[in-house]
């Protein structure tokens, strides 16, 4: 054990009143001790959220340009610790190096982008039907917000809210999730380092049930951005409703690859790959089923097979080609147990289906690339999200009812068609239900300066990243200014 992770309030590096610490382990060893986190108290959440509302009002009035200079500084700053950022990741949540060194990338240029929104008009000027009458569109921030993030990607997705949150003027107090806290508190220090003031991002740990709770409970907190599992954040959304919090929800994907007849079969096979086991299939955007037409299913199963037997699995650390672990004991067993559920109800093995390497103290939580052939579309394994490198492959007759199997689940993350008919892309591109689509690519992936986000029980609150980013942590104000120099007469309405 060699790190100590603290509260981060009002610019001040403090144990939790807990007096409870929780050990941070390795998912590739889990006898090996990275570090201990602070566990807050009611009384740490009380301190962080008037710490934010004392510096509110200071940081609101700072220009919007500065407050991006800001955010660009935190960006050069966490560009310039690419590499210990990136093995902290992969030492806590398993990805491998290279994928780790990719989400902190990405989180730069989150970061980047989100910056250069700071230069960008944000309002609309609208012709009036009364002279002498100028109406104006402007943005205010909505107070104290609440970020809530989970330990898959524990760089990237908390830059996409905290950037956006700070553009629009707001002060944060920030929950990440308890297996990654080095990540946070590095992300953390990067804001400090770019003088971002005290008080204005406030970071405290604990668990989602106690500490969580605290912050979506609170009426000071006025809104609620939260990525994790659609049971958390349907429970989230319930009692931030009761006082009408705003809450933003980013949680299951139960993404699909339609694979029709004309498809390029080493290309969908390679792509279904990268989205199924890349990351350990831990990505809400990651492969999770295979819709294929049947003229084509046997070569593609043959050809993906064989990749995905190829696969190493290890420790990133040690080798940057491998795939990683699971982040943690309960994803392990969850994902076993998704597959023996697929077992039970006749889906058929094809490779994977069990742990990776000898059980005991030192033993990683690895599980091996598993496939799942002539899966029903009413199997679990065709329906739930299992959040781990396990993939399942529903075989088709024809185009229709590949759309049909395609959305008759509860979420709509992302999605993608492989396909050489422009007629079936367009079709595609209007008929599936998710708020991401992808042509001939995987169904992974997203680049700062765009939207993501899905719809159905996948997403609330508008979409993060892009330029629609900042407009959840906005109130957008009207404004009429009547410059005629004497008072009007008549009705006004």
């Amino acid at each position: 054990m060699d790190q100590t992770y603290l509260n981060f309030i009002n610019g001040e590096w403090i144990a939790g009143g807990a007096d409870q610490w929780d050990d941070n382990r390795n998912p590739a060893r889990p006898s090996e001790i990275i570090g201990r986190s602070t566990r807050s108290s009611a009384i740490d959440i009380d301190k962080a959220i008037i710490a934010a509302q004392r510096a509110q009002h200071e940081w609101a009035r700072k220009p919007r340009p500065a407050r991006g200079a800001i955010i660009d500084a935190a960006a050069k700053i966490l560009r310039g610790k690419v590499d210990a950022v990136a093995e902290a990741l992969t030492r806590e949540e398993g990805k491998n190096l290279n994928e780790a060194r990719g989400e902190v990338l990405k989180a730069v240029n989150v970061l980047e982008f989100t910056a250069s929104e700071g230069r960008r008009p944000t309002g609309d000027v609208i012709p009036s039907e009364m002279p002498n009458t100028f109406i104006y569109t402007t943005r205010a921030p909505l107070g104290v917000v609440g970020i809530i993030t989970p330990w898959n990607f524990p760089v990237c997705i908390p830059a996409w809210k905290i950037g956006p949150a700070l553009l629009e003027g707001n002060t944060i107090v920030f929950k990440p999730a308890s297996l990654t806290p080095a990540t946070a508190a590095l992300l953390v220090k990067c804001f400090e380092e770019a003088g971002l003031p005290k008080g204005v991002l406030n970071l405290v740990y604990g668990s989602g049930s106690t500490i969580g709770n605290l912050i979506v409970g609170d009426a000071r907190i006025k809104a609620i951005s939260f990525t994790g599992s659609n049971e958390v954040g349907m429970d989230l959304n319930a009692k931030a409703a009761k006082r009408l919090a705003r809450t933003q929800l980013e949680m299951g994907g139960k993404n699909p690859v339609i694979v029709l007849a004309d498809a390029d079969l080493d290309q969908a096979v390679e792509a279904t790959v990268m989205g199924a086991f890349g990351s350990t299939g831990q990505r809400c955007t990651a492969t999770s089923r295979v819709i294929i037409e049947r003229p084509l299913h046997k070569a593609f199963v043959e050809k993906l097979v064989v990749r995905a037997r190829a696969i190493k699995v290890g420790d990133g650390l040690k080798d940057t080609s491998v795939m990683g672990p699971v982040v943690d004991e309960k994803q392990f067993n969850s994902v076993l147990a998704g597959i023996e559920t697929a077992k039970k109800e006749g889906a058929k093995l094809l490779c994977g289906g069990e742990r990776v390497g000898a059980p005991g103290p030192d033993a990683g939580y690895f599980i091996a690339p598993t496939v799942f052939d002539d899966v029903k579309p009413a199997m679990r394994i065709a329906r739930e999200e299992v959040f781990g490198p396990v993939l399942a492959i529903v075989p088709v007759d024809g185009f229709e009812e590949a759309f049909k199997v395609a959305n008759d689940v509860e979420y709509g993350l992302s999605s993608s068609v492989y396909t050489k008919d422009i007629q079936r892309i367009m079709q595609y591109a209007e008929r599936i239900e998710t708020g991401m689509l992808h042509v001939n690519s995987p169904t992974v992936g997203g680049e700062a300066q765009a939207p993501f986000g899905g719809v159905k029980a996948t997403g609330l609150g508008g979409r993060e990243m892009g330029s629609t980013g900042p407009e959840f942590f906005c109130e957008i104000k009207t404004v009429y200014i009547d410059y005629n120099s004497t008072v009007r007469k008549g009705n006004l309405y």
